[in-house]
């Protein structure tokens, strides 16, 4: 179970990330380019460095493994680590670059491969996700906090994520299985956040995800009812392999629907 203490010292550092992502985004600043050509700013290393640093002093006992910083920990090292934290300190770094909002702070408590307790931040609005498949979900902006819920039964029109910044033909035949939809279009783990809402109904992914990208934002959804499974309908699981590459995904809001049919053969 995780504690009160715990969650909130949690909640509070994703807080502090997102003021510091704020104060350049609100600036002029320069984008590089990693090794695999995703941009990378001054805002995700500052918040990095605000999360790793913060976790250290709340949880010394249990490692980071942060998209900033996982080159400098080996596979066999992490593969030992039956508790870690999995962090994306600037989910969405395209939307950030892009300047539409559209980008999250996540921070998620792995053990023994199972995705426990996540918090996503949104810096631009302010609005805060938390919670656990054992521990519900809760949408906290400002003063207020408010428990929040699937839309289940989903019915016509599903509402389904399209991607702003990845969109392939495997989605688009996906979504044409589904009937009657109504596409929106969200950038970065705010997808998860909307599900767990009822705001959306269905979140397909073919293509390569980092698992930091998912892992906070499945427990909120979780927390909410719904799931996010592979192809064969399996919960997502994190830490277990030698990549740190997520396979294809589908999350739901409600876990009835037919989503096994719209995968075609």
């Amino acid at each position: 179970m995780i504690s009160q203490e715990l969650r909130e010292g949690v909640i509070a550092l994703a807080q502090d990330a997102a003021a510091a992502i704020l104060g350049i985004y609100d600036s002029e600043f320069a984008v590089e380019h990693k090794d695999d050509d995703s941009p990378l700013t001054a805002a995700d290393l500052a918040a990095h460095r605000c999360i790793v640093d913060g976790l250290a002093r709340l949880t010394p006992d249990i490692p980071v493994l942060s998209e900033e910083s996982a080159h400098e920990v080996s596979t066999a090292q992490r593969r030992q680590w039956s508790r870690l934290w999995m962090v994306d300190p600037l989910d969405g770094t395209r939307e950030f670059v892009k300047r539409n909002g559209e980008f999250t702070v996540n921070i998620a408590l792995i053990e023994d491969g199972v995705a426990v307790f996540g918090v996503v931040q949104a810096p631009v609005t302010g609005g805060l996700w938390h919670g656990g498949a054992t521990l519900g979900a809760f949408h906290r902006n400002g003063g207020n906090e408010v428990p929040v819920r699937v839309r289940a039964p989903a019915t016509a029109p599903l509402r389904v994520a399209a991607s702003r910044s990845h969109r392939d033909t495997r989605t688009e035949a996906f979504i044409a299985r589904m009937g009657e939809v109504e596409p929106l279009g969200l950038g970065s783990s705010l997808k998860f956040c909307k599900l767990a809402e009822g705001g959306l109904d269905v979140y397909p992914r073919f293509g390569p995800t980092s698992e930091w990208d998912t892992a906070a934002g499945q427990c909120v959804l979780e927390g909410a009812g719904g799931a996010v499974l592979d192809t064969q309908g399996r919960p997502f699981r994190y830490n277990q392999r030698d990549r740190i590459l997520n396979g294809d995904f589908i999350a739901l809001g409600d876990t009835a629907l037919p989503w096994k049919d719209w995968l075609g053969g």
